[in-house]
């Protein structure tokens, strides 16, 4: 329709890769179409580093997925564990994605997320400056409060830097929107005067795509007997298995369950780990010299195939590094709460997903680095698993989610945010 706005979303990731802020934002644009013709600047799919042959001739490549235009960029492969490869890569983006910037004609709003770190922002002001559009940056993850939370680098004139770069991009946007209430904290933060003009809008899951299945569903036996998992207690890690999570101490918090430990109604205990990530290596590393036959690591699964893997888990990790209050809001937690599972949080006081899971009751929480309280958590949910306690943690969190945090509510604020700016 010739009335609708037009918006440029540079998406870093999109559909089919599996990174969550690609998911969340093919479901942004999708359902926002009936008010903005949509263009998406985003990579070759490429999430786990490798490129099919098909996107290795051209320099862009054209789609049109489900009504959204999609401009591609090809951007060399790389290894999550060599920093140089990665760096290459996200430079192929960004300059990429200025480039390609040119090819999509006139825009009335453009919209930019936080990855990459400090480019994803940069690259949305230089959109807004050719386009002479409005500029909507989306903070998912703020840095570098990110990479000095988890000693990423020490370097403060690199850090310094990057605060400057972003604090500037801030700046220059009309609106920026956040995904957590102490994420807007860190932002209004940042800023002794006049602060960016802001908004709060949860993330979501489709709870059209995630919702709770019976243990005995086909598809659910047949994933848990595929991993091994079949007739046992699974407490499941689904995701990102990166640098942001603490992973490697919570590994040595599960060493103290030993291979047999059974719960109260005669379960074996398992761990499983789904996904891929920076950490991985080192957690499959530990787990083989420590000889921990109880913990299972399992590849992604396909997006329609996550329904099946969650609900597989009897109760789910959540977990945050300490320090990542206020600067990253882990989105996983809205999967689990679709699935109806019972929550472990490991997350700080205060931040966006623990106050979510303790109004609603969903689980239990601790400190990132209170391992003794980790391990008392665990100890309860093997004491109690198979009780109506833990069936209605799970059930509450579900609950709220249907009422407060469904997809359909929070696109919606993100149209009438973006057309109020």
């Amino acid at each position: 329709m010739a009335d609708k706005k037009k918006l440029l979303i540079y998406a870093h990731y999109y559909v089919p890769d599996t990174a969550s802020t690609g998911q969340i934002l093919r479901e942004l644009a999708e359902g926002m179409l009936d008010t903005f013709d949509i263009t998406v600047i985003c990579v070759v799919p490429s999430y786990l580093g490798t490129i099919e042959d098909k996107y290795k001739t051209q320099k862009y490549y054209e789609e049109n997925i489900n009504g959204v235009k999609v401009l591609r960029i090809r951007v060399p492969e790389f290894s999550k564990t060599n920093k140089m490869s990665r760096i290459k890569n996200i430079l192929g983006y960004f300059f990429g994605a200025m480039a390609a910037t040119f090819k999509v004609g006139k825009q009335d709003y453009v919209f930019s997320i936080s990855q990459p770190p400090i480019l994803g922002g940069l690259i949305g002001v230089w959109g807004k400056w050719m386009k002479h559009a409005k500029y909507i940056y989306n903070i998912q993850d703020f840095n570098p409060e990110q990479v000095l939370a988890v000693g990423y680098s020490k370097n403060k004139l690199v850090t310094d830097l990057m605060m400057w770069f972003d604090k500037f991009s801030c700046k220059r946007s009309d609106l920026v929107i956040t995904v957590g209430r102490d994420l807007i904290d860190t932002l209004n933060g940042r800023f002794k005067g006049k602060k960016p003009k802001s908004a709060l809008i949860n993330n979501w899951i489709d709870e059209k795509e995630i919702y709770p299945l019976e243990s005995e569903h086909p598809r659910v036996k047949e994933f848990k007997k595929k991993y091994g998992l079949d007739g046992k207690f699974v407490i499941m890690y689904s995701g990102n298995i990166g640098l942001y999570y603490d992973l490697e101490n919570l590994m040595k918090v599960i060493e103290k369950f030993k291979l047999g430990t059974r719960t109260a109604d005669g379960r074996e205990v398992v761990f499983a780990f789904v996904g891929a990530g920076s950490v991985l290596d080192k957690l499959v590393m530990y787990k083989e010299k420590h000889h921990m036959d109880n913990v299972v690591f399992i590849p992604y699964q396909a997006k329609e195939d996550l329904i099946y893997s969650l609900n597989a888990g009897d109760v789910h990790w959540c977990v945050n590094a300490k320090g990542i209050k206020g600067v990253s809001c882990p989105s996983k937690y809205y999967g689990l709460a679709a699935a109806g599972k019972p929550v472990l949080g490991v997350l700080e006081e205060g931040s966006e997903v623990r106050c979510l899971i303790e109004d609603t009751k969903g689980g239990f929480c601790s400190e990132p680095g209170d391992y003794n309280h980790v391990e008392r958590h665990i100890r309860w949910f093997i004491e109690y698993a198979g009780s109506g306690e833990v069936v209605e943690m799970g059930q509450r969190g579900h609950a709220y989610l249907m009422k407060e945090l469904t997809k359909e509510k929070s696109i919606r604020k993100y149209a009438e945010e973006i057309l109020g700016c």
